[in-house]
């Protein structure tokens, strides 16, 4: 029988109610024979509410600042997971199941010392290697470790995703099954499509690499968190995105076989590849332009270094430069949320840029195109450009990697350049 870690986001533990659904599922895999750890996130909506009460204890004690120390803040956030691993446990024990509930320090789960955004270091799985083998359930409270000073460090928004991930590599788990609102992940988002564009043409996948994953996250793609990704492809943890609202009891789990979700794995485990796997998109980012900057050595760092140090964070760069070699107009994108952020600092920094005038436009997407299939087949560029040629989809910029194209076009366009490109590439066959 396999050794699972099973997740369980805030949505999947909202109320009693679903917690005791969630508990059913332990209990159908426990039954089955299986070696079965299970990670939690706080109830949905109590994370909110708990940094909100940290945020207005400072004005409540007569302070207009709000700073506080980031070591409480964590004491505090970190309560919510404790809260669900507990009432878990005490919903299996009513089953009998043989559960014990676990905080982050007590595994211990070591990570670095930056509280609030922590970082996974260590894991000792030893002694719930021990409980599991006779046949107890650990529920571990997510999104929190032990930090070097020994007091409770969290892990940041999504990090119960990356907690299940650390836990399964701990464990030696045979595969991470995060049990989600969604039933797995899909050739673009099914929302697309409205009452306007007909029924939805978005594929659940069957199988995915880590890199397509990992790509499809950070572009965008809200199923899995970025860092869990990363780790997974690290260490090689197969991780399966599945419902946590499917029936339990209409679940075979005793031959261990994959329900309906999507595994992510190791390139080796998919037979063949199809050239794009999936669209991506990325609303809420902003075009900076800057005109005429001296085309000279270190004028790049002269231009992202204040950036970086102002906590900016640039994704798509184009640089053209002039006839003559004198000037170059540099263009990029930042998150709308740090557009004013970011003119603020390039006009703060404009005598040693040299730049004439900065322009910006906050009404951008990001598309991309993602699929490691890509790396073996031409022209697959120029089909998306032809295509969104013929929409009359004007392209701002672009950038590629081995696996990704992504376009920059006016948000106006998005879902009509997503779903034009999801059926290009054939993505709307089921």
């Amino acid at each position: 029988m396999a050794r699972l870690v099973m997740k369980f986001g805030g949505t999947s533990v909202a109320d009693l109610e679903r917690i005791h659904n969630v508990a059913r599922h332990v209990k159908r895999e426990h039954d089955a024979g299986h070696e079965v750890a299970v990670v939690v996130s706080a109830m949905s909506g109590k994370t909110n509410e708990l940094v909100n009460w940290v945020n207005e204890m400072p004005k409540v004690a007569g302070s207009n600042a709000q700073i506080y120390d980031a070591r409480e803040y964590d004491a505090i956030v970190a309560s919510g997971e404790q809260v669900t691993s507990g009432l878990l446990a005490i919903a299996l024990q009513s089953m009998g199941v043989d559960a014990r509930s676990w905080l982050g320090w007590q595994i211990p789960l070591k990570t670095n010392a930056v509280h609030g955004a922590a970082r996974i270091e260590d894991i000792d799985g030893s002694d719930i290697i021990e409980r599991m083998g006779r046949g107890q359930v650990a529920v571990v409270a997510g999104f929190q470790g032990i930090g070097p000073d020994n007091r409770i460090a969290t892990l940041g928004r999504g990090g119960s995703d990356t907690s299940a991930v650390a836990i399964a590599a701990g464990v030696k788990a045979d595969r991470c099954d995060i049990y989600t609102d969604v039933d797995g992940v899909y050739t673009t988002d099914p929302r697309l499509w409205g009452k306007t564009a007909g029924a939805s043409k978005a594929q659940r996948l069957d199988k995915i690499t880590f890199e397509e994953m990992l790509e499809m996250a950070s572009l965008g793609a809200k199923v899995l968190q970025v860092r869990s990704v990363e780790l997974a492809m690290v260490h090689g943890v197969r991780t399966f995105v599945r419902s946590s609202f499917d029936d339990p009891d209409s679940i075979d789990s005793s031959d261990g076989a994959n329900p309906p979700g999507t595994l992510i794995c190791d390139e080796d485990e998919i037979v063949e590849q199809q050239t794009v796997t999936g669209i991506a998109y990325a609303k809420d980012e902003a075009q900076i332009s800057l005109r005429r900057v001296s085309d000279k050595p270190g004028i790049a760092a002269a231009v992202f270094g204040p950036l970086a140090d102002a906590h900016v964070n640039v994704d798509m760069i184009v640089q053209n430069v002039s006839e003559d070699g004198s000037v170059t107009d540099m263009t990029f994108t930042v998150p709308s949320s740090d557009l004013e952020k970011a003119v603020s600092t390039l006009e703060a920094s404009k005598e040693s840029i040299g730049y004439e005038v900065v322009q910006s436009d906050p009404g951008m997407v990001k598309v991309s195109v993602v699929g490691i299939g890509m790396r073996s087949h031409a022209g697959v560029a120029s089909t998306a450009f032809k295509a969104l040629a013929e929409k009359g989809i004007n392209i701002r910029a672009i950038t590629t990697s081995e696996i990704k194209i992504s376009i920059l076009i006016d948000q106006d366009y998005a879902e009509l350049a997503v779903r034009t490109l999801h059926s290009v590439y054939g993505l709307d066959k089921e």
